[in-house]
């Protein structure tokens, strides 16, 4: 699928990876619907990139805000070919504290906003773009989907996180598998350490430190390389049904 003349919705798109991924698929001409719970970083970035994008106040927990955006979509620009899911938000907590048992509703708010956020933006999406008329590829659209390598290497503390992540990996396959009837591809990306608005608020030494830990590049990762995973998805058709780590090779200790 070719990026330009298409229409993707972002959700977390008004900043970090979402809205590096929202410039880039609007400079290479395609329209970009930015759904977030943020509407004045939201309508910043939509003054910015220009008439290939808008902005939907959307929470991805809810049905019907996530409707809408979809919705705004086909109304806006006529149509969705894409779902990037980039909304999402970390806690840290041992299994057992100080004060006893991990929180079960802050465990709860986690898996809701990551994980059935993340399903609630492919289900809604993969239901319109299911009447799309195939491109020339044969593809119906494609739906993104951001894990952590937290998936994978859980630090202490991150048990719901982790959890969140996992999920999202764990049910890319079978997404996939279930959508390509419909010829709807289901990739995720699963990064390492960004440098986004979660790590932005840390020290600069404690930012330094943890680029290092990084085998190769010594660095925290740009949103911008994200959103360059992201477009080389949409844009090669056999990627399908797999998460993708970029990290640098790291591989987080215990803590």
């Amino acid at each position: 699928m070719q990026v330009k003349d298409h229409v993707f919705l972002i959700s977390g798109g008004a900043s970090g990876l979402g809205a590096a991924t929202a410039r880039l698929l609007a400079s290479d001409g395609g329209k970009v619907v930015i759904a977030d719970l943020n509407a004045e970083a939201g309508g910043a970035l939509v003054e910015e990139i220009g008439d290939s994008a808008t902005f939907v106040e959307c929470d991805v927990t809810k049905a019907e805000a996530v409707q809408v955006a979809v919705e705004t979509a086909q109304s806006k620009f006529g149509g969705i070919h894409g779902g990037i899911s980039c909304a999402g938000t970390g806690a840290a907590m041992r299994t057992v504290t100080k004060s006893g048992p991990h929180d079960i509703d802050a465990f709860s708010r986690i898996l809701e906003i990551n994980l059935i956020g993340t399903f609630n933006v492919i289900r809604l999406a993969a239901n319109a773009m299911a009447t799309n008329e195939p491109g020339e590829d044969g593809d119906r659209g494609v739906l993104i989907n951001t894990a952590s390598v937290a998936a994978f290497d859980g630090q202490i503390g991150q048990a719901a996180y982790s959890a969140s992540k996992g999920g999202i990996v764990g049910m890319t396959l079978p997404i996939a598998r279930d959508l390509a009837g419909l010829a709807i591809r289901c990739v995720t990306i699963a990064p390492g350490l960004f440098n986004t608005p979660l790590l932005a608020a840390l020290p600069d030494d404690v930012k330094a430190a943890l680029g290092a830990s990084v085998p190769y590049p010594k660095r925290l990762g740009h949103p911008e390389e994200y959103a360059s995973l992201a477009k080389q998805i949409v844009e090669n058709n056999m990627l399908n049904g797999e998460t993708i780590r970029l990290d640098g090779a790291i591989r987080m200790t215990p803590k």
